[in-house]
């Protein structure tokens, strides 16, 4: 019976985990249903402020933004990588770091000094281990991202882009494409391009329009003037863009980590139900071998 008890407690471990990574998963759901909700609703405002945007950078030559001007060379760099504060979320975490990695190498390969910013305990402890300088690191970020929180953090990279702190503002994040697509990517959104470079969180829908000719220009008319327009215009899209950034990773983690809770939960339930077939094979075997005892033992007293 020994063998018995044993696989026992080890049927009731499991089943324990399995209730935990179901509630999980759960859990997970909840979450992301709201952060889709959220970045559903940004994504369609932050396209049209982004096609803006583009269109008045192209057809207003005479009024130019700073945060257009592109530098060159590239002297200074700031890399902000979004990672999450919580684990068991699969390869999400992983996706982001390499990456990120993989630019910073290459930012140092082409002669640029690049800053790194982290958002997310993962990639803090991830940065560390690797002995890397971190210049700052952001632990409020949660499933939640608030766009007053991200705004924050756009004013002082705007800041010091004017300055000529940096010339270059480039984040590593998870982009949400669709619920079964997410990739890991890096985008630069300081120099903002003049010529629409395409959308975070883009649907594949739109690009394959985007990749279409080219439409018309439309024709603008400014009140009171081109000038004041542009310099009110041109930070917001910035920082709706930096904020659509933390959305599709906020979704992307929710769906990550979803997806690897109902791996581990039928991975459970393949484990128990093998377990269970064990355990009847074993106390069958034991049930057998008191039979034979005690067949044999009646058969010695005749």
């Amino acid at each position: 019976m020994a063998k018995a008890r044993a696989i026992i407690k080890r049927r009731k471990a499991v089943d324990n985990i399995r209730k935990i990574t179901r509630t999980m998963e759960l859990i997970a759901t909840a979450r992301y249903r709201k952060a889709m909700d959220r970045a559903i609703e940004a994504e369609a405002y932050t396209r049209k402020i982004a096609e803006l945007v583009s269109d008045l950078g192209e057809t207003s030559q005479n009024v130019a933004h700073p945060l257009f001007a592109k530098r060159d060379p590239v002297k200074r760099s700031l890399l902000l990588v979004l990672t999450s504060n919580r684990g068991l979320a699969g390869g999400y975490n992983g996706n982001v770091l390499r990456s990120a990695f993989r630019t910073y190498h290459e930012l140092q390969a082409d002669g640029v000094v690049p800053d790194v910013e982290v958002s997310g305990k993962r990639g803090v402890t991830y940065w560390k281990f690797r002995k890397l300088p971190m210049t700052a690191n952001y632990t409020q970020f949660e499933d939640r991202p608030q766009f007053d929180d991200v705004e924050k953090l756009a004013d002082r990279y705007v800041a010091m882009f004017l300055k000529g702190e940096i010339d270059r503002l480039d984040v590593a994040y998870t982009e949400f494409v669709s619920t079964s697509r997410q990739d890991a990517v890096v985008r630069t959104l300081l120099p903002i391009p003049t010529a629409d470079p395409g959308v975070s969180g883009a649907s594949p829908a739109a690009d394959s329009k985007a990749a279409g000719p080219k439409a018309e220009a439309v024709p603008y008319e400014y009140i009171p003037d081109a000038e004041g327009i542009i310099q009110e215009i041109v930070p917001v899209s910035f920082k709706v863009r930096l904020f659509k950034c933390f959305l599709d990773a906020a979704v992307s983690e929710q769906i990550a980590r979803m997806v690897a809770m109902r791996g581990a939960t039928q991975n459970a339930d393949d484990l128990y139900k093998e377990l269970t077939r064990s355990y009847n094979r074993a106390r069958q075997s034991q049930i057998t071998r008191d039979l034979a005892d005690i067949v044999g033992a009646a058969a010695a007293l005749k």
